[in-house]
């Protein structure tokens, strides 16, 4: 027996009503629940003045080390370089995109891939993977606190690299230096401070 012709209206409403939901969901819909890590060496780091101010809301965070070659500044703090055949991404200015990025490189990281040195004189880097709950509020801060700004003459860039976290590679985002690293102090130790 047929339903009568006013139900059958209605369900079909109910079913493009539902299609048009999904059709309308954005992927930054899906990713909202996404976390997003960083590799800090420098003042981000436990202990250090700019921690409990821009990693407060941090749900993990562990010891790890990452290559490159570390340097101070005259102003008194870090920064890296790393070999750019270890840089996997580039940040961009959309937090959103940026965890999915890293997401996708987790998800298809080899579950026991090696973190092999480079060829040269890299050194083994010691830092924090800090992993933050929500890319959207969380990472901003710490792009504007780094100078980073996609399509701007900017001081830091952030890339994704490879750290290692208890034998486990986990890619992460790290803040590089854009400028010549020849005019500051090298860290032969891997550590900041030394």
């Amino acid at each position: 027996m047929r339903p009568p012709r006013s139900r059958m209206r209605f369900k079909g409403l109910l079913m493009k009503s539902q299609e048009s939901l999904w059709k309308n969901t954005t992927p930054h819909d899906t990713q909202q629940h996404q976390t997003i890590s960083i590799f800090a060496y420098g003042t981000l780091k436990s202990g250090f003045w700019n921690h409990d101010r821009f990693c407060r809301n941090a749900i993990s965070i562990q010891p790890a080390t990452t290559w490159g070659r570390l340097y101070e500044l005259p102003a008194g703090y870090p920064a890296l370089e790393v070999p750019e055949e270890h840089i996997l991404a580039h940040g961009t200015s959309d937090p959103l995109a940026d965890a999915a990025t890293q997401a996708r490189l987790i998800t298809h990281m080899p579950p026991h891939a090696t973190n092999r040195s480079p060829t040269g004189d890299w050194d083994r880097i010691h830092g924090e993977l800090i992993t933050f709950p929500d890319p959207l509020r969380d990472l901003p801060p710490i792009d504007r606190l780094e100078g980073f700004s996609p399509g701007t003459d900017f001081f830091y860039h952030r890339i994704m690299v490879r750290s290692q976290v208890n034998g486990t590679i986990i890619p992460a985002w790290v803040f590089v230096n854009n400028t010549d690293p020849c005019r500051h102090r090298f860290l032969p130790c891997g550590r900041w401070p030394s």
